[in-house]
């Protein structure tokens, strides 16, 4: 599966969206931020998109709710292990309250993946940041962790986005 994103004012992606009709996009809206994000197996309708390979998923996109994205330069040597450590983990995310969908994103073109993770509304994600599940996540390279993984290749990122519908 591949997942496509792009920026855009709200009007020009609405626009797009109706260009494209037999393509399911999604939005999503930071202030003045618009993202359109697409998932599947067609190839992408954005001139000027990110895209990506999914490397791991659980749940569904939904057109309502929360995305967090943690956008995370990773080394070329250390893709495999960064990966891994998705592959392998607890899988305590998805028992949260209020978890809808995650996903492990990895670029086609640059170092930065995204771990994209949906929920039902900002306080879901609250709570997970506060759980003891998060901290057991993310022991050896959360936000608390005083050295980075040597597969780290620069600062990671955190944008936040309220899921937007379109009118038909």
């Amino acid at each position: 599966m591949k997942v496509s994103m792009t920026n855009g004012t709200l009007n020009y992606l609405a626009k797009l969206n109706q260009n494209h009709p037999d393509v399911h996009l999604l939005f999503m809206q930071d202030q003045d931020k618009t993202v359109a994000y697409y998932e599947g197996d067609q190839t992408s309708i954005f001139e000027e998109g990110r895209d990506y390979e999914v490397v791991d998923s659980v749940g569904n996109m939904q057109a309502k709710g929360f995305v967090v994205m943690n956008n995370i330069p990773v080394s070329d040597e250390g893709r495999p292990v960064f990966e891994d450590r998705f592959k392998q983990r607890a899988g305590n995310v998805e028992n949260m309250e209020g978890f809808q969908a995650i996903r492990i994103l990895r670029p086609l073109r640059g170092n930065t993946y995204v771990v994209l993770t949906q929920w039902r509304n900002p306080q879901d994600f609250e709570d997970w940041k506060n759980s003891k599940s998060f901290e057991q996540a993310h022991k050896n390279s959360g936000p608390k962790h005083q050295k980075k993984p040597s597969f780290i290749d620069g600062d990671a990122y955190i944008t936040k986005y309220h899921m937007v519908q379109m009118e038909e």
